[in-house]
């Protein structure tokens, strides 16, 4: 590999994980701190509704599976599934059900994506940062559908593993970039771009994400004691009457 090329290769995958990683915890730390009132994801619904309704569900039933979809697919050791399912039926229905989930999130994004640019109102009240957020996440679920013949050929599961190791790796600090080498160019490419959503992530709209993860508390709240208000009145007082301004 060109030096250059094997520099730029080793900085994408062992060192920028831990930059992105880092300033996605921290940043979206010091934005909830600083900026409370900019944590939301500033909703249009109001100027127009049209294709929100569509494209929003769409859109976020998707992209939810596919989020919960790479990270319990990645960090899975090998080991815990091996005894009742083989490395490939594991790719097939993760190129399946990502595929379909994958879809699903595509035709939604673009609706989204659609009535911001297009919609002159909505464009006029948009931030540039809600586009770029979109595009980038566009280009993201193009890339990741293009994955998916690539995925298929490699039908030992092969792919998948490197990518479950070096992925696994960045979690107990011991990454390996070398094996990503031999990856097709769809996958790198998806990698180093889905870390760049992770660095981003603190300075967009996507940090009202962590206000939809925060709501599962109130599930396991403990149960609300209401007790009634009793008046102690010494013995041998009267109550005092109530007036108008008291009632």
């Amino acid at each position: 590999m060109n030096p250059i090329l094997g520099y730029l290769h080793n900085f994408f995958f062992n060192v920028y994980p831990y930059i992105c990683l880092a300033v996605f915890l921290m940043g979206s730390l010091a934005r909830f701190d600083r900026d409370q009132y900019t944590w939301k994801s500033d909703s249009s619904q109001m100027l127009r509704t049209g294709l929100l309704r569509w494209g929003s569900n769409l859109f976020h039933v998707g992209i939810l599976f596919l989020f919960f979809g790479h990270l319990v697919g990645l960090l899975t050791p090998h080991w815990l599934y091996e005894g009742f399912m083989s490395a490939a039926t594991k790719q097939r229905i993760a190129i399946y059900s990502g595929g379909v989930a994958g879809f699903v999130c595509f035709i939604g994004l673009s609706m989204l994506l659609y009535r911001r640019l297009f919609d002159p109102r909505i464009r006029l009240t948009s931030h540039k940062t809600d586009l770029a957020i979109l595009l980038i996440l566009w280009v993201q679920l193009v890339i990741g559908l293009i994955t998916l013949p690539f995925s298929y050929k490699h039908a030992d599961a092969s792919a998948m593993l490197i990518l479950a190791d070096w992925a696994q790796g960045i979690v107990t600090f011991q990454p390996n970039a070398d094996a990503l080498v031999t990856l097709d160019w769809p996958f790198p490419l998806h990698l180093i771009l889905g870390m760049t959503i992770f660095l981003l992530f603190p300075f967009s709209r996507l940090v009202h994400v962590w206000s939809g993860f925060a709501t599962v508390r109130f599930l396991f709240r403990p149960h609300q004691v209401v007790r009634s208000r009793r008046l102690n009145v010494p013995a041998g007082h009267n109550q005092p009457r109530q007036t108008r301004a008291d009632a």
